[in-house]
């Protein structure tokens, strides 16, 4: 007969109040021991279950996979699987090309990122249309008018020659190559074959949408294999460019410097020369030289390795894997009448936050407002309480501009990206 939850309730709250200690330890032992590998067989379960649902069994099959269901595996990946350490590398490899200084000294030019008055907008504006077309599925309308708005917000730049067209390979190059990176360096476990085959389709289909070209790839002009073939070379072309182009700078420091006010932005500020000693530890060395930053301190060094290799080892044996109800976001995934779009949270000013009541008396609100930074909502319209319009994102001067070149742009892209196979 099946015993209801009521009744194993009751019969279990019955042991535990008549148990003695010693009794108690025979029934604790066990669990404790057994927990870490139930934990582990759980997460591995999830792994096991993807491989199945997307058959590619073999590196021959990866040659078919679609950029919808490599759209799907990277899901996974930044929303169940590593949401933490993916979004970091995302913000790191952004960061990255700021050791390059053919770019640094654009951005200085622009002031956009180099000026404390407009960091904080960029790195909103640069999280919005990441997150759109990372998080939409490539033949979504969201995902296609962000490609566009990005298109539009470079081509100014890119007719002009202001930036090279190399230096948007590489760029795009770091989106694929740092989440690959971060992970097998600092998550629970190292990413699949499939995986990082997703990863490089993806990525590959995208640059396509951005109409970046591959040519100086070895492969660029004949014809990529599969997603993990375009990953291995974009990301060894990638390092080769680095050696070549990577070198110390001043304008690489100014932009590193307001970009790091913006990742240590809610830190409490006695606390933030922790956090850009952090910053610098998690940089290689030519990095490091490149931005014209200091080692941090052997004992800094330790305490970052010794809590990262914690989280490893806690998120491996002592974290049940996240249920999809608890997926990561950052973004509404429903837009409103007029088009809308709310971020969900904020790691810097609320941009785009809609000041809800959760929003501005929440536990994120309070401490917030403890580090005296304002709240969604505040200063009237400085924020952008009311969301953004795709269309719309980007610097104030750009505002309202590009409508026929974002109508031309979606037009092709729903067209050319329908997430299909980009290498049939």
């Amino acid at each position: 007969m099946a015993t209801s939850p009521a009744a194993l309730s009751k019969t279990i709250t019955t042991i535990l109040k008549d148990a003695s200690p010693q009794q108690l330890l025979r029934y604790v032992i066990p669990f404790v021991a057994a927990y870490p590998i139930l934990v582990s067989l759980l997460r591995f379960r999830r792994v096991k279950q993807f491989n199945k649902k997307y058959n590619y069994p073999t590196r021959e099959s990866y040659a078919r996979m679609t950029d919808e269901d490599a759209f799907q595996i990277q899901k996974n990946i930044a929303q169940l699987e590593f949401p933490f350490f993916f979004t970091k590398a995302l913000q790191f490899a952004l960061f990255r090309t700021y050791g390059i200084p053919s770019i640094s000294k654009v951005l200085t030019k622009t002031r956009q990122f180099s000026k404390p008055g407009t960091s904080l907008k960029r790195y909103s504006d640069t999280s919005v249309l990441v997150q759109e077309f990372v998080g939409q599925a490539p033949s979504a309308a969201r995902g296609q008018a962000a490609l566009a708005r990005t298109r539009f917000l470079h081509s100014g730049y890119r007719s002009a020659g202001t930036i090279r067209e190399e230096d948007m390979l590489y760029t795009l190059g770091l989106f694929a190559v740092q989440p690959v990176r971060f992970i097998n360096k600092y998550e629970w476990r190292e990413l699949t074959e499939l995986e990082k085959c997703a990863i490089g389709t993806f990525w590959k289909s995208l640059g396509e949408g951005l109409e970046i070209s591959y040519d100086p790839l070895p492969s660029g002009k004949t014809g990529f294999r599969d997603g993990l073939h375009w990953l291995e070379e974009i990301m060894a072309w990638s390092d080769a460019y680095e050696e070549k182009c990577m070198v110390p700078d001043a304008n690489n420091r100014e932009v590193a410097d307001q970009t790091t006010a913006v990742l240590v932005y809610l830190v409490p500020r006695p606390f933030q020369h922790v956090g850009l000693k952090f910053v610098s530890f998690m940089m290689d060395d030519r990095l490091r030289k490149a931005m014209l930053y200091d080692v941090p301190p052997a004992s800094y060094a330790r305490f970052f390795s010794f809590i990262l290799s914690a989280r490893r080892f806690a998120m491996r044996y002592l974290a049940l894997p996240r249920p999809y109800i608890l997926r990561h976001t950052t973004f509404t995934e429903h837009q409103t009448e007029n088009e809308q779009i709310f971020m969900t949270q904020w790691d810097g000013a609320p941009y785009y936050v809609k000041p809800t009541i959760w929003n501005r008396w929440g536990p994120a609100a309070w401490y917030t407002w403890a580090l005296g930074r304002p709240l969604p909502g505040d200063e009237g319209d400085k924020y952008y309480p009311n969301g953004y319009r795709i269309a719309e994102v980007g610097p104030k001067h750009f505002e309202g501009k590009g409508r026929q070149f974002q109508k031309d742009a979606v037009d092709h892209l729903r067209i050319s990206r329908t997430g299909g196979c980009p290498f049939a």
